[in-house]
């Protein structure tokens, strides 16, 4: 899978506002710092597709991102940072819930984990999200190059443990900086959603 063409289409709060020509779509989701942005930048090959910021939590709206005129990637806010107010995290959740609930188009979740971390409470809550609404979940480490081959073994098994997932859930690690192994990435990432 190739994306040859990907561009910024709205930024949305309430559903009303989310697109309506039918087309599926791919959401990305993750804790604030986890690097989505840069994933999403490089999976398209767009240095600046999407804002990345050095302070974490920005992503306030649902984004949308066309994509090769036939799919969207889906934005999510990050969820998780420290630095806000409870009534900002009450909205965000409010935010994602409201996308994640009765989006007919939307064909797969991407929950986006840092592999030097444990997944947290907020990790588990998302990926039982997730899975309470019925999507198909995908989990993607980012940060990859941060460590080397028997590290990042050790941190598949804990993730495993710790969201408790089934010998066919599937884990895929990922360096936004390398880049190496992009298009298999999306060949996973759109199998079975086109």
């Amino acid at each position: 899978m190739e994306i040859k063409q990907a561009e910024f289409i709205i930024s949305a709060v309430k559903r009303e506002q989310f697109p309506k020509d039918e087309l599926p779509e791919v959401a990305f989701v993750g804790r604030s710092n986890v690097g989505k942005s840069s994933i999403i930048n490089a999976l398209t090959n767009r240095r600046k597709l999407v804002k990345v910021s050095g302070t974490p939590g920005k992503t306030r709206l649902v984004n949308f991102f066309l994509i090769n005129n036939n799919s969207y990637f889906v934005d999510l806010p990050g969820y998780g940072y420290a630095k806000i107010s409870k009534e900002q995290k009450k909205d965000w959740g409010k935010m994602i819930e409201t996308y994640l609930q009765g989006r007919e188009v939307l064909r797969r979740v991407i929950l986006l984990l840092d592999c030097r971390r444990i997944p947290n409470e907020d990790d588990m809550l998302m990926y039982n999200w997730i899975k309470h609404y019925g999507y198909d979940c995908m989990i993607i480490c980012t940060k990859s190059d941060k460590l080397n081959k028997s590290e990042l073994a050790k941190s598949e098994r804990t993730i495993r443990k710790t969201l408790n997932l089934k010998e066919s859930e599937k884990i895929s690690f990922y360096s936004s900086l390398k880049k190496v192994g992009g298009e298999e990435l999306l060949d996973k990432i759109f199998y079975e959603v086109l």
